[in-house]
Formats: C-alpha cells, structure tokens, sequence
C-alpha cells in the first residue's frame, strides 16, 4: 500500500520545466586545408613503446585537435576529412556557395594558369630531351649486348667440363670422343 501511494503523490506533483535548448552554435564552411597532411614522416621507423609512453607517442597518427590515435593512414584521413574532426575545428560539413562571378573569376585564373604552361613548354627542348633518352636507351642496350657475347663463350666452355657433365648425370653432349 504505501508504495503505491508515493507512486500516485509522484505523478500528481508538477513536473519541473524542460530546460531549454540551447541555440544552434554557427559555424564556419568547410574549407581548403591551409597545411599538408603529413603522412610519411613516421614510415619505416621503429618505436618502444612502454606504459609511460604518452598516448600521442604510441603507434599511429596522432590528431591535435580530437586528442585521438588512428592505426593507419587510410583511417586518419578519412579521420580529418570527418564530421567530429571538422566540428572539433569549428567548422560544419556545408561549403559555402559560390556566386557567379567568384566561378568566372576562377575559369579566368585557371586559363591565364594554362596559357602561362604553354608558353613555357619548348618543343624543340624536349625533342632534344627524348633524343638523348633514345641515346642512352641504345648504349644501354649495346652494353648488354656486348656483355651477352663476352659471356657467352665462357658459358659453352663450362659444359663441356667432365666433372660437371659426370655430375649431372652424362658423359657429354652426344661426342664419342673421350678426353
């Protein structure tokens, strides 16, 4: 009887208010990464790691900003490119649009880019570029050739050795001349 009076009291008592919400944070577009991710810096190196080693020293990425250890650098990537990590720089997952005259403006940049290209790319420089490739490509190749013939003399040589060929099983190469 009496826990059911409290549950009855309980549900007469009024309520306290929900509390408000809290307004919406405005954050900034999503925009270019002004570094450079930098992803090599810890391949092929070998680290101890013991229990005092501080979180941000053990295997894998390390992120700053979300105080987090990524295994591999697939997984940082898509990490930093993430919702948690771009809220955690203070920006949302939206990009700001562009106007028309900011994409004319940009088209025009990357013309003026193009033409700049053109005029430095010489025709003639890289005919004389990939002729010397064809030259070396030829000595290279002279070389080899050169060295094939050299050894292969020496090669027919070896067989033509009794121990060898009694090694191997044969007294020769089909001669019934014996030594």
């Amino acid at each position: 009887m009496c826990v059911c009076v409290i549950l009855c009291i309980n549900a007469l008592l009024p309520s306290p208010p929900p509390a408000k919400p809290s307004p919406p944070v405005k954050r900034d577009f999503l925009r270019h990464r002004d570094y450079k991710v930098d992803l090599e810096s810890k391949l092929g190196k070998s680290v101890v790691i013991t229990k005092t080693t501080p979180q941000s020293e053990t295997g894998g990425y390390h992120c700053n900003v979300c105080d987090c250890v990524v295994k591999d650098s697939i997984n940082f990537l898509d990490h930093i490119n993430g919702k948690k990590h771009q809220r955690n720089l203070g920006m949302s997952m939206r990009v700001e649009r562009s106007s028309v005259e900011q994409v004319r403006r940009r088209m025009e940049s990357n013309r003026q880019r193009l033409q700049q290209r053109k005029h430095e790319y010489d025709f003639q420089e890289r005919m004389r570029e990939l002729q010397e490739e064809e030259e070396k490509q030829k000595a290279y190749r002279r070389e080899r050739r050169r060295e094939r013939k050299r050894r292969a003399p020496g090669d027919v040589e070896a067989w033509h050795d009794g121990d060898m060929a009694a090694v191997m099983g044969f007294g020769g190469f089909g001669s019934s001349k014996k030594n």
